[in-house]
């Protein structure tokens, strides 16, 4: 007897359970333990048998199907009790075995088994072969010895997973949980309207969820890797990549719209968007991306952008026929001239500020940025514009803000004036006289400084309050809700203006 007869099922119980079998039955390892030990001792089976409370459960098996047996059958319930390996020639000779169901099925005749016994002295089982064929002179001592080393390897492979049990556990939750998360992504990603798709840290596609073959038709797994941009409109493709190299390169999110091969052969426009996953270090792990379907949104965009554009056009030719308007009027009216040629220079200043913010089509759009400030004064100073030496007499410095069609109407209506009355009273008047305008912006506020030289020497603070002047406070104050400043120098006006930021864009109101 071996030194765990003492032991009850209890603790054999408790001891086996430790061991986490599951993880150890059938793995490769004790795979070709059985292996060695059948062609080591020429047996035509070898286990590895663990004996439990009712049965007896073969954690690696060659030579049968057999995966357990009751442990009534268990030919290792005696051996894990023996000191050493123990040798049974034939079976049916032996009392213990005589009517045992296994000697019809398999046939077993000869067996010999090594116990297998806890550091702790507690019997599990037993590393058995059996041969269909009675042996009489049983093992060599080279089969019995390599038996005993055998067995000692199955023990080290159940130490091993006795001793790491916990840590088993931990990443089998691990494991279990990142099934269950991959499995709710995977039915998440499926029921999206959106195509889903995932690819390696490299940009490996290796994942599109199910929208995306019904999208595009083609079969499972033939757009992996680099075949993905073999969907999209040739006109497309290098764009595409070198959009999608670029976010690999830089760890940038992926943004842009492309022409997606439809199943019905046709291409529709989608929107491609992705973003990295990284780990504690900042690695990017993975890249996840969607594909959206934007063809209908695209189609009417580009319907309401034609219609725009012809919209505005028309407008513009509203001002046109405004201005003319005003001018036959004048004609008819001598006396109304003067102000007929303020009201028409105003309306053509509008006309010149609505044609720079307004849509426009490829063919009609200004060489400037149309959300450009000095892009949109460029415009407004052009009549003005004359060279005095090597520079023009309006200039303008300092910070480009961006604006939109909401501010460009009083700023047009007021630097239109400040230009205007610089014609025909100020630094303008005189050949020699030059107007410089300097915009200096912070987060949250814009000043700007128009400053006049070279014209008139002036005489003092002007204490008419005209249209013109009524303007400009309308424009800068009520419209662009700031406050402005005038200084009567005698080498020339200077003009400040005091605004917030959000009062020129409604990007920065936001």
């Amino acid at each position: 007897m071996a030194s765990g007869w003492h032991v009850d099922e209890a603790q054999r119980t408790a001891a086996l359970e430790a061991y986490e079998l599951d993880l150890l039955r059938n793995s490769p390892a004790l795979k070709q333990i059985t292996d060695f030990a059948a062609r080591l001792c020429d047996a035509p089976i070898a286990l590895v048998s663990l004996v439990e409370e009712t049965r007896q459960s073969f954690l690696s098996a060659t030579g049968t199907d057999l995966t357990e047996t009751p442990r009534s059958q268990s030919f290792c319930a005696h051996a894990m009790w023996n000191d050493g390996v123990m040798v049974v020639p034939d079976l049916t000779l032996d009392p213990r075995f005589a009517r045992n169901p296994l000697l019809s099925d398999p046939g077993a005749r000869f067996y010999a088994g090594a116990p297998l016994v806890s550091d702790d002295g507690i019997p599990l089982g037993a590393l058995c072969v059996l041969d269909r064929v009675a042996r009489p002179g049983g093992l060599t001592p080279l089969q019995h010895e390599g038996l005993v080393v055998l067995a000692a390897n199955v023990l080290a492979r159940l130490r091993d997973s006795r001793d790491g049990a916990a840590w088993r556990a931990a990443e089998n939750d691990a494991r279990r949980a990142a099934l269950d998360s991959d499995t709710r992504f995977r039915t998440l990603a499926d029921t999206m309207p959106q195509m889903v798709w995932s690819t390696l840290p490299d940009g490996y596609h290796d994942y599109y969820n199910a929208r995306w073959y019904e999208f595009t038709g083609m079969p499972e797994g033939s757009t992996d890797g680099a075949e993905w941009n073999g969907m999209f409109h040739p006109d497309d493709q290098d764009r595409a990549w070198e959009i999608w190299r670029h976010s690999l390169t830089t760890g940038e999110p992926y943004q842009i719209e492309y022409r997606l091969r439809h199943v019905d052969g046709s291409y529709r426009w989608v929107l491609g968007r992705a973003l990295p996953i990284r780990d504690a270090n900042g690695q990017i792990t993975r890249w996840f991306g969607t594909c959206t379907d934007i063809h209908e949104q695209k189609l009417a965009l580009e319907q309401r952008e034609i219609i725009s554009q012809e919209l505005s056009h028309r407008i513009k030719n509203i001002f046109s026929v405004i201005a003319g308007l005003i001018q036959f009027a004048a004609r008819s009216h001598p006396g109304f001239a003067p102000v007929a040629t303020d009201l028409r220079q105003r309306i053509t200043a509008l006309g010149r500020a609505h044609d720079f913010v307004r849509p426009h089509s490829p063919q009609s759009r200004p060489t400037a940025a149309q959300d450009s400030l000095h892009g949109l004064l460029d415009q407004l100073f052009a009549p003005y514009q004359s060279q005095v030496g090597d520079r023009a007499r309006i200039t303008v410095t300092g910070a480009d803000l961006v604006v939109d069609d909401r501010a460009a109407t009083p700023l047009a209506l007021l630097f239109h004036e400040l230009a205007t009355n610089a014609t025909k009273y100020g630094a303008l008047s005189l050949a020699a006289g030059t107007v410089s305008l300097d915009i200096s912006a912070t987060d949250d506020d814009v000043t700007m400084v128009w400053r006049e030289r070279g014209g008139p020497v002036l005489a003092g603070a002007s204490e008419h309050v005209g249209f013109g002047t009524q303007l400009i406070e309308m424009s800068a104050v009520r419209q662009l809700g700031g406050t402005i400043e005038r200084d009567w120098r005698l080498d020339g006006l200077t003009v400040t203006l005091h605004a917030r930021r959000s009062a020129f864009s409604r990007a920065d109101r936001a």
